[in-house]
């Protein structure tokens, strides 16, 4: 691949997607250009790698389109599973009657996963916060454990 360096402004390298991410008093601005090529072709110029990854949670994409969009899907679907435990757990831990445990479904194309949380594992709240010595977050989602189905 050969560069024109004339074409390019003084002092301007081209190096490929620039993102960026400033934190200030009340939040953060995130930003990212829009060009997507393949070698050198441009495939799009208006491309959005600003992507959404939960609530408040965005990530910035850069390198292979389909692996970043990939591995924004998986943490995606990861930061759902969590929400929906600990979303459970703490409506269990304030009606007192829910059973003890968690199950749960994912339900895709593929099929159905099952996933059965005992409730040793999950975690315990008091007014909305975790208990000191209540199990960790990474214990909980240690405890998440798939289950065969017969369909």
């Amino acid at each position: 691949m050969e560069v024109d360096i004339g074409r390019l402004k003084s002092g301007e390298v081209n190096l490929g997607t620039s993102i960026m991410a400033v934190q200030f008093k009340d939040g953060v601005i995130i930003g990212a250009d829009s060009r997507t090529t393949t070698g050198s072709y441009i495939a799009n110029r208006v491309t959005d790698k600003l992507t959404h990854v939960h609530d408040r949670v965005y990530c910035c994409r850069s390198g292979s389109a389909a692996d970043t969009q990939a591995i924004a899907d998986i943490v995606h679907y990861y930061l759902q599973m969590y929400a929906q435990q600990f979303a459970l757990a703490l409506a269990m831990s304030r009606d007192g009657s829910s059973g003890g445990v968690i199950r749960m479904c994912v339900i895709t194309e593929e099929g159905v996963e099952r996933l059965f949380i005992p409730g040793d594992q999950l975690p315990q709240f008091w007014e909305g916060k975790p208990l000191k010595g209540s199990v960790s977050t990474k214990e909980a989602r240690a405890g998440a454990v798939p289950i065969d189905v017969e369909v």
